[in-house]
């Protein structure tokens, strides 16, 4: 089959005669994918597959496959080319897409939407990476999965699919056959435990250390975030400040957080008074309220649909606990209104 590919559309591994290698990896790069989490995924590869830096594909083995010959497009403006068309999904162990923008028109046609409903049907383990995930989900194949999504989507992710339940406290998740990766780094991550399971851990560590990353991330690391958790060293507090930021219009129980962290109400109590020195139920209150003052001085929204925005049902309620922190009412900030200065520092006094 590869023999009679045009030479342009050959890639790494092509040789019939080469010996089945023990991890297989076919890539499916959207339009305007993201080159970083595709490159470290890749490189992760080809370290694992041959001894040194010698990069023969023989461990390991990977193809870039496209329903046409044109490069594709990177966000960054890079463009790669297919190593191979639309191949038997049956010879790879993984088939990974790699999403990227989302509103820039289709991420993929429909050649290879349907290329990858036969591989489900047919049990090869679909990875999606970034907005891979996206792609997935669109095409009905994350259905009663967990689906991990950057923070940075999450909220796009809901509004597109009501009736899945995202996951962006995590580097990445494997479910079943099913595997999301929230992009980036994680990435990295991903394609080291990818390694380490069908090839050996001392084989994943000397990839991650040829490429200078330090020590092996799980998948249930919580993802790095914007300032109001980027100093804070514990792990689990850490997620539950993710959970809370995610949930501003549908408080979650602070019972329901701990149970999500495996924790108890009081551990989680004990976590936040050592670490953040507040209870969590105040802390999230305080983090809602904040993001009620940021939209009060970046949006013309009504104080009722800030209100509702930020979790508060009740608009008096709201109003009492906002100038109880802030000096004065939800009023009195839209009255005034914002001027320049005040707009270009509301971003940053959310996570003050």
């Amino acid at each position: 089959m590869n023999e009679q590919r045009p030479a342009q559309f050959r890639g790494p591994g092509a040789s019939p005669a080469a010996p089945a290698p023990a991890l297989n990896v076919g890539f499916i790069l959207t339009d305007n994918f993201t080159l970083s989490p595709f490159s470290l995924f890749v490189d992760h590869l080809r370290l694992a597959a041959d001894e040194g830096d010698r990069s023969r594909p023989i461990l390991a083995r990977w193809q870039i496959m496209a329903s046409k010959a044109e490069p594709i497009r990177a966000s960054c403006g890079v463009t790669v080319s297919a190593t191979g068309p639309l191949t038997d999904p049956s010879a790879f162990n993984y088939i990974v897409v790699v999403g990227g923008l989302l509103h820039t028109g289709p991420q993929l046609d429909a050649e290879t939407v349907a290329y990858l409903k036969k591989a489900a049907k047919l049990g090869v383990s679909l990875v999606g990476v970034c907005t891979g995930s996206f792609v997935l989900a669109r095409a009905g194949l994350m259905t009663g999965r967990r689906c991990c999504v950057s923070w940075y989507h999450y909220q796009d992710f809901l509004e597109e699919f009501p009736h899945h339940t995202p996951v962006a406290d995590r580097l990445f998740v494997i479910d079943g056959d099913r595997i999301t990766c929230a992009g980036g780094g994680g990435a990295a991550d991903l394609a080291a435990a990818l390694v380490e399971k069908h090839i050996g851990r001392s084989v994943a560590q000397k990839s991650r250390h040829v490429l200078l990353l330090d020590r092996a991330r799980p998948g249930t690391e919580a993802q790095p975030h914007p300032p109001i958790a980027d100093l804070v060293a514990d792990d689990r507090v850490r997620r539950a400040l993710l959970m809370m930021e995610q949930h501003m219009a549908d408080p979650l129980p602070i019972a329901d957080i701990a149970r999500r962290l495996q924790l108890s109400t009081r551990q989680i109590e004990r976590l936040f008074q050592t670490v953040m020195g507040q209870r969590p139920a105040e802390f999230y209150r305080r983090l809602r309220l904040r993001y009620a003052r940021f939209l009060l001085d970046t949006t013309v929204r009504s104080v009722t649909d800030i209100a509702l925005e930020a979790g508060f049902s009740d608009c008096a309620h709201f109003s009492r606990q906002f100038k109880a922190m802030h000096g004065f009412t939800p009023s009195d900030a839209r009255a005034h209104g914002p001027g320049p200065a005040a707009q270009s520092m509301a971003a940053q006094r959310l996570f003050e």
